[in-house]
C-alpha cells in the first residue's frame, strides 16, 4: 500500500499529514506516508482542492480533513 497526501504545505495539509501517520501507527500498517508538494504532481491527479490524501494512486478525498476514526475507515476499505 501506498499513501501519499497531496499538498503544498498548508495547516491542513500539515494536518492531515500527522493525523494520517497516527492512523497508520494505530492500525499498524508497515506503511510509509509521503508528502507529495510538487504542484504539477498535485495537478496530474487532478485535484482542484488541497489536501487530499491517496491510496495506491486513487484520490480517496481531497479539500479537507476528516475524523481519525474515518481515515481509518477510508485507509482499511482502500
Amino acid at each position: 500500500m501506498k499513501i501519499q497526501i497531496l499538498g503544498t504545505g498548508c495547516t491542513k495539509c500539515n494536518q492531515l499529514f500527522a493525523l494520517t501517520e497516527k492512523a497508520v501507527e494505530e492500525l499498524e500498517l508497515a506503511v510509509k506516508v509521503e508528502k507529495v508538494s510538487d504542484i504539477n504532481e498535485i495537478v496530474a491527479f487532478g485535484i482542484m482542492t488541497i489536501p487530499a490524501l491517496v491510496i495506491d494512486g486513487k484520490v480517496e478525498f481531497a479539500g479537507n480533513v476528516p475524523s481519525l476514526s474515518n481515515l481509518k475507515k477510508i485507509i482499511t476499505k482502500g
